[in-house]
């Protein structure tokens, strides 16, 4: 699998700041939107929810990942973060979590000015996968 071509990239990472004004981030004020694009081409959206027992909050990657398993869509062609601070690449648990659907789905994020496109594999090389458990 290929990158996004870049306009496509922008117009998600676009659909992922939208959802960002909806964050529920009262503790850290560090409102994060995602937007997953599926393999026919529905763009479902989520936003980080967080909780007074920290553990409890869950990322905006992960409700976009849930929303779309809820409407029957697994096939996960690429996921778009965006966080005002532009150093948007997903967590660790959401890499893991990205990963499940596939490696190589495209996650596309802001580092500084630039737009970065990786496979979810180049960022998570030694997953824990379902291949992996044999």
């Amino acid at each position: 699998m290929s990158y996004l071509p870049d306009i496509e990239a922008q117009k998600l990472l676009e659909e992922a700041k939208k959802v960002s004004e909806n964050t529920y981030s009262p503790y850290s004020h560090f409102p994060v939107g995602a937007a997953v694009l599926t393999a026919d081409g529905t763009i479902v959206c989520g936003t980080n929810v967080e909780n007074a027992s920290y553990g409890l909050t869950i990322c905006a990657e992960r409700i976009a990942l849930g929303q779309a398993v809820s409407i029957g869509k697994t096939n996960i062609k690429a996921i778009a973060v965006y966080c005002k601070t532009n150093g948007s690449a997903p967590c660790g648990a959401c890499r893991q979590f990205i990963i499940e659907f596939g490696k190589e789905v495209v996650v596309i994020f802001m580092n500084g000015e630039e737009l970065v496109q990786r496979t979810i594999q180049e960022l998570l090389p030694y997953a824990f996968t379902k291949e992996a458990m044999g």
